[in-house]
C-alpha cells in the first residue's frame, strides 16, 4: 500500500473516500442485541417517533458528509423483514482494495437478516467494482461470531487487526480471519462497569479508533496491564499518537469515530455530537491538528441502537 501522509494533502489508499450507509425503514430498540450491548437504552417514546427521529438524524449526517465532498452511497432498508439495526451495516459487510467484499457471522438472529445481496448489486450499479465476495457467515453454525469492523478495528496500511474479545468477537474467528486476509491479530479484552460489574465491551470500535497518524483509545477499559501494554506498543510502533479517552467518554461514543478523506486528499474525523461534547479542549485541539472534524448529532440512534457514527458507515475502497 502507499505510505503517503495526510500532510501531503494527497489521497491515502488506506483511508476510504466513499461509504455505504443504510437509510432506516423501521429503526428501533433491538432486544436480541441488548443482552450484551449495554450502551442501548430502552426508549420511552413510540416506535413511530423513534423511526422519525432516527431518519432525520441519518439524513442530516449524510448531508454533512456530502457537503465535505465525501461520497456516500445510500441504500434504503426494507420494511420486511423487520431489521431494527439495519442502520449499522459495518457489522455484516466490509469492503477492501481490489474489489474484495467480506460478509460476516452475526450474533443476533434478527441482524442476520441485514445481509442482503441486492445491496451489493446496488453498489455495483454506482460504478464500484466488487470482484470477489467472501461469505464467512457460515461460521455462525459453530457460534464463531465476528461482526465486521465492529469486532475488528483494522489498521489497513500496516496489516494489524485489533480485536476486543466478547460474545460478538470470537478468538478463533479473529485468528482464522487474520490468516485468510493477512492481518496480524492483536487480541485483548475490554470491559466497562455496568451496575457495579465489569462487563465486556460488545464491539472493539466502541473503545478505539485507529487513524493514519493517531488512535483514540480507552486504555482503562483494558483491565489486564499486559494486554494494555501490547495494544499501546503496537499503536505507537507505527508512529501513531495515542489520544486516550476515559470510560465515561467511551460511554458517550468518543471511541466510535472514523477517519475519511475526499477526492482531494483532505482528511476528516467523523464523530457524534455526544462524543465531541464529552471531549476536553486539549483532546479536541489534538484531533483538529490531524484532521478536520465532522460532528453529527445522532442522539436517538445512539441511545436506542447503542452504536454511533462509525457503526453507520461501511467504507468502500
Amino acid at each position: 500500500m502507499e505510505t503517503k501522509t495526510s500532510l501531503s494533502n494527497q489521497p491515502d489508499s488506506s483511508i476510504a473516500k466513499c461509504v455505504l450507509m443504510i437509510e432506516p425503514a423501521a429503526f428501533g430498540y433491538n432486544r436480541q442485541t441488548a443482552v450484551n450491548n449495554f450502551f442501548q437504552k430502552e426508549p420511552d417514546i413510540s416506535p413511530e417517533d423513534i423511526q422519525r427521529d432516527a431518519l432525520e438524524e441519518f439524513q442530516a449526517m449524510t448531508t454533512q458528509l456530502r457537503a465535505n465532498d465525501i461520497e456516500v452511497i445510500v441504500i434504503k432498508d426494507t420494511l420486511h423483514p423487520h431489521k431494527p439495526d439495519a442502520i449499522f451495516p459495518n457489522n455484516w459487510v466490509s469492503f477492501h482494495e481490489g474489489g474484495l467484499v467480506v460478509i460476516y457471522p452475526m450474533f443476533a438472529h434478527n441482524r442476520r437478516l441485514e445481509r442482503r445481496l441486492e445491496i451489493l448489486e446496488a453498489i455495483e450499479q454506482q460504478g464500484k467494482i466488487l470482484d470477489n465476495v467472501d461469505n464467512i457467515s457460515v461460521w455462525e453454525e459453530d457460534k464463531h461470531f465476528l461482526e465486521g469492523t465492529g469486532s475488528l478495528v483494522l489498521d489497513r496500511k500496516n496489516g494489524i487487526a485489533y480485536a476486543a474479545l466478547s460474545e460478538r468477537t470470537d478468538q478463533s474467528a479473529v485468528e482464522q480471519y487474520c490468516r485468510i486476509y493477512n492481518y496480524e491479530p492483536i487480541l485483548f479484552t475490554a470491559r466497562h462497569t455496568v451496575n457495579g460489574k465489569r462487563k465486556n465491551v460488545y464491539h472493539t470500535n466502541v473503545m478505539m479508533c485507529v487513524a493514519d497518524k493517531f488512535a483514540v483509545v480507552c486504555l482503562t477499559s483494558i483491565d489486564d496491564p499486559t494486554e494494555r501494554k501490547i495494544v499501546t506498543e503496537y499503536i505507537t510502533r507505527f508512529g501513531k499518537e495515542i489520544i486516550e479517552i476515559s470510560e465515561e467518554q467511551m460511554h458517550h461514543f468518543a471511541g466510535n469515530m472514523l477517519q475519511l478523506q475526499n477526492d482531494s486528499g483532505k482528511h476528516f474525523l467523523v464523530m457524534s455530537q455526544s462524543a465531541h461534547d464529552s471531549l476536553t479542549v486539549n483532546q479536541i485541539d489534538k484531533l483538529k491538528s490531524f484532521n478536520e472534524l465532522i460532528i453529527c448529532p445522532i442522539p436517538t440512534i445512539e441511545q436506542v441502537g447503542g452504536g454511533s457514527v462509525r457503526c453507520m458507515m461501511a467504507e468502500i475502497f
